[in-house]
């Protein structure tokens, strides 16, 4: 059956066989399948017809959702390689997405390339997608000699839905053609209206089905053979250790989705990108790979980043409650935390001590695309406790103008029983259509304000900050938009005095290809020990993907910036800065992935550098060099290889910054297979290298060298992991 150009509604049959990936090859659907053609650019165009054919087939049984598909295309000019799951962000795809709970506002997302290869998540409307969320469907493809055919099956167990005996979904399909920066839609998604969730279409006649008893358990066992540099002692550690745990999920009241980790392993596999440390007045940030606080992370998610999951280094109990009835949407989590006594000094009192940790979130939601919500965050370890209390709500006031704010409270004891509270606030007014961009922010965290298990860059602060940009999106075939951003903000504390006020022109260009090049110039205040600076840097960016088997990436940024770290004796000071960031990707076969990554900062004095001595301008202050050689071979969709090789050198000038010459090396290989999700093989090895030199015989024991020949760690480890479902 097929639909009528500018339908919004499919009404898909029950087949008595599931299709088979052969069925559309031919291009002619199989029993009554329901059939999609009309596919409608979402960008670079709004509304233009897809600049391929495209074609959908759905249909559904007792236990499956069927979505096969033919994408016509010349096939010298498909992207597509053979992945690990989830990294094919890059890649041609055709993807599904699934609203069903019809509440306009949730969809789960399944996205497949050209040779199966699996990407899934949430999206939700009003904020960032969330690729964390895992599940177990199957997928079939081929590249074909005018394009490539597909068929994605989502069991019904896999995904929540109402207990309705008939069902009525929202649902999106869509095919990216990445050469050309497209993302084709049906039905018809267009930026001048609010929301993308709330666009989708409704999928109708699936009747009579049941996701079943749902339940998942997934033990675990890992061992590891370790050498490793104590510096605490300091002497060589030799450990054998070995883990066995559990996660088990269980679906209640076809809703509610109850996740229980036992002795669960919370380390991560796959190590984290490099980034500069170096110099940072606030924390670095670097992103959750851990399955269980990544899964269903959006129940937990606020304007302000009241739950930052990090903070729960290693529990040895997890607990997670997530789910939807009707409007409602509620997540709990709780875990014990090892690692809060584990960081502390072996004579300190809680030292092995856990800290509990539990976060609860409530929500509603309203109208069309509006939402309240109230949660609570509580940390107690030992004597100390942190909680706080939040309310936050979205609101879409007007054609796509929305308003979103955040009150929260806090009530804090330290260890000496020193009472801390004090409350937060955070407004945030927006629009984003095809053309005009514009948010204007408002925060205020008072001085005792604390939120442990969150981040925040710092308190004390009344910070007000507007953005406000337009893009011109020609109809060319090679530039896509272009366009002016402006950023600007002031910020004072309590007391009344200015801490910082920034302002930020941009410029953007977007073309084909996966190409953009921003440049911008940045001019600051900034109050820092009670010293005020003014500092700015201009910066060029660049991306592309022009060919599908190079892609590059690079951007230059100088001026002056505050060394926040001086040398003994000496006062916080401006320097010239430089920063260099490249990056190439190299695909010389589908299965064969080579990435270089190479990340330059320096800081240099300048005549207008108050150093205390004769220093001429243009002395050395510090230089950091980070490279990363990564070598990745997908051997099929299950197996892969890969190695890294970083380095990492802190070089500075001991009398005029306080950081120690380190110079670091790292070998890292990993075998893994992956069957799904929850069924895994790891098998890695680690070598570490240091400019360390030990000798008991000296004081200090431990002492820097010119070169990193120290060996101060080596690992070994097996990890497996085993879905069972029942």
């Amino acid at each position: 059956m097929a639909l009528k150009a500018g339908a919004k509604t499919l009404r898909i049959p029950r087949v008595t066989r599931p299709p088979k990936l052969s069925d559309y090859l031919t291009g002619i659907p199989r029993e009554a399948e329901t059939v999609v053609t009309d596919f409608r650019q979402f960008m670079p165009g709004d509304g233009s017809p897809a600049t391929q054919p495209t074609t959908a087939y759905l249909s559904y049984d007792d236990s499956n959702l069927y979505v096969g598909f033919y994408c016509k295309d010349d096939p010298k000019l498909i992207r597509a390689r053979v992945a690990k799951r989830e990294q094919i962000m890059s890649d041609d795809r055709f993807n599904v997405c699934l609203d069903t709970f019809h509440d306009h506002r949730h969809m789960y997302w399944f996205d497949i390339n050209p040779y199966g290869v699996q990407a899934d998540g949430n999206v939700t409307d009003g904020v960032e997608d969330d690729p964390s969320w895992d599940t177990l469907w199957h997928t079939q493809a081929r590249i074909t000699d005018d394009g490539y055919a597909g068929l994605v099956t989502i069991p019904f167990k896999s995904i929540r839905f109402p207990g309705d005996g008939e069902q009525t979904w929202g649902i999106i399909l869509g095919r990216w053609i990445m050469r050309n920066n497209e993302y084709a839609l049906w039905p018809e998604v267009s930026r001048k209206r609010p929301g993308f969730v709330q666009q989708g279409g409704d999928l109708e006649g699936i009747q009579d089905i049941s996701p079943g008893r749902n339940l998942q358990l997934i033990p675990y066992g890992m061992f590891s053979s370790s050498r490793y540099l104590d510096n605490a002692e300091p002497r060589f550690v030799k450990e054998n250790t070995g883990r066995v745990g559990m996660d088990a999920k269980m679906v209640l009241k076809d809703a509610f989705t109850l996740d229980v980790a036992l002795n669960p392993d919370f380390s991560q596999v796959e190590s984290d990108e490099p980034q500069v440390t170096v110099n940072q007045r606030f924390e670095v940030v670097y992103p959750e790979k851990r399955p269980f606080f990544m899964e269903n992370a959006g129940y937990f998610k606020t304007p302000e980043k009241l739950f930052f999951s990090r903070r729960i280094i290693d529990p040895r109990f997890g607990g997670r409650l997530t789910g939807k009835v009707g409007r409602w949407a509620i997540g709990a989590l709780v875990a014990d935390d090892r690692g809060a006594g584990e960081l502390l000094a072996k004579d300190d009192s809680l030292f092995g001590r856990q800290s509990i940790d539990g976060v609860f979130r409530v929500q509603r939601e309203f109208f069309r695309n509006s939402n309240a919500a109230v949660m609570a965050t509580s940390e107690d370890f030992g004597p100390t406790h942190n909680r706080v209390l939040s309310f936050d709500t979205r609101l879409q006031l007007l054609r796509n103008w929305v308003l979103s704010g955040q009150a929260m409270s806090s009530d804090t004891r330290l260890r000496d029983g020193t009472q801390l509270d004090g409350p937060a606030y955070f407004l945030d007014w927006k629009h984003e259509g095809k053309h005009f961009i514009s948010e204007t922010t408002y925060i205020d965290r008072s001085p005792n304000f604390r939120a442990n298990l969150g981040y925040f860059e710092r308190v004390d602060i009344r910070e007000a900050a507007h953005t406000i940009g337009y893009k011109w999106r020609p109809e060319s075939p090679w530039l896509t938009s272009f366009g002016p951003l402006l950023k600007g903000g002031v910020n004072y504390n309590r007391a009344g005095q200015m801490q910082d006020w920034f302002i930020n022109p941009e410029f953007a260009i977007e073309l084909t290809r996966m190409t953009e090049i921003n440049v911008e110039r940045r001019e600051a205040f900034e109050l820092f020990n009670n010293y005020g600076f003014r500092h700015y840097h201009n910066a060029i960016e660049a991306t592309t993907e022009w060919t599908k088997w190079l892609a590059f990436e690079g951007g230059f940024t100088n001026g002056r910036a505050i060394n926040y770290y001086p040398g003994s004796g000496q006062a916080p000071f401006l320097g010239s800065m430089r920063e260099i960031a490249a990056g190439l990707t190299l695909r010389p076969t589908p299965k064969l992935r080579l990435d270089e990554r190479y990340v330059f900062s320096g800081l240099k004095t300048g005549n207008y550098s108050l150093v205390g001595g004769d220093v001429p301008s243009g002395t050395g202050i510090f230089s950091n060099h980070i490279a990363r050689s990564k070598v990745n071979y997908q051997f099929n969709r299950e197996a892969s290889l890969r190695f890294i090789v970083d380095y990492n050198s802190v070089l500075p000038n001991s009398n005029l910054v306080s950081l120690d010459k380190t110079k670091h090396i790292g070998l890292d290989a990993l075998f893994t297979y992956m069957l799904n999700p929850g069924t895994a093989l790891h098998v890695g090895y680690t070598d570490l290298y240091d400019n360390l030199l030990l000798d008991p015989r000296v004081s200090p024991v431990l002492k820097r060298t010119a070169f990193p020949d120290l060996n101060t760690g080596r690992q070994v480890f097996v990890k497996l992991s085993y879905l069972l479902r029942f």
